[in-house]
């Protein structure tokens, strides 16, 4: 990453780092951390584009969420050509509990947006975070991959809490500081299903014998 202050701002950010264990499961589980990965990068611009479609009022906004929709369309399109070229099938997986622990904090009214822009910052800073925990110990294509990625999600992290601070009519803080307690507990306690965002799982059976359900 060429801005390293960005990448000790979104440490600072972050309430925890990843688990050891997690890190372990991911070199385990490459499969489903790339099919995993695919579908978090669809969400990611499905996100964007419904805040633009709601919020047509917020020319910033708008720009950053259309910028950032591209993005994260192309960084699927890339993770299925290497889900290809691994010969490893792109399929539907089951949703980690860690996106809706988040979203189920969401107030309604005016406040939601500001919420759902601080989710945002934190979705990015900790697939950032994800990214650098692993790059050390993958293949020299994959880790070269993921340290591409990491410039585009530092930036989706600043995007998303610079437009919260923006339209927020009050200091973010105390509310920046909840989110961060509900995501320290979702990427600290044990899982029950393995993905990019999950906690570590802790059960005895493979993690290969995951649950994918049809598209």
């Amino acid at each position: 990453m060429k801005n390293p202050d960005l990448l000790e701002e979104i440490y600072q950010f972050l309430p925890c780092s990843t688990p050891a264990l997690w890190v372990e499961q991911a070199l385990e589980n490459l499969d489903i951390l790339l099919i995993d990965h695919a579908q978090c990068e669809k969400k990611a611009a499905s996100t964007a584009m419904n805040l633009m479609y709601r919020y047509v009022d917020k020319p910033d906004l708008l720009k950053k969420m259309s910028q950032l929709a591209r993005e994260e369309l192309l960084h699927f399109e890339q993770v299925v050509t290497i889900l290809e070229e691994r010969g490893i099938r792109y399929e539907h997986l089951t949703a980690a509990r860690y996106a809706s622990g988040l979203r189920q904090h969401i107030r309604k009214g005016a406040d939601e947006l500001i919420d759902v822009l601080i989710i945002g910052a934190f979705i990015e800073a900790r697939s950032c975070e994800r990214f650098m925990a692993l790059i050390p110990h993958l293949d020299e294509a994959l880790g070269k991959y993921y340290q591409s990625l990491v410039r585009s999600e530092g930036r989706h992290y600043r995007d998303y809490l610079d437009l919260a601070q923006q339209y927020a009519s009050a200091p973010i803080d105390e509310r920046i500081a909840f989110f961060a307690e509900v995501e320290k507990e979702l990427i600290e306690s044990d899982d029950d299903t393995f993905r990019f965002h999950s906690g570590p799982v802790v059960i005895k059976q493979d993690l290969k014998q995951d649950q994918a359900q049809p598209a």
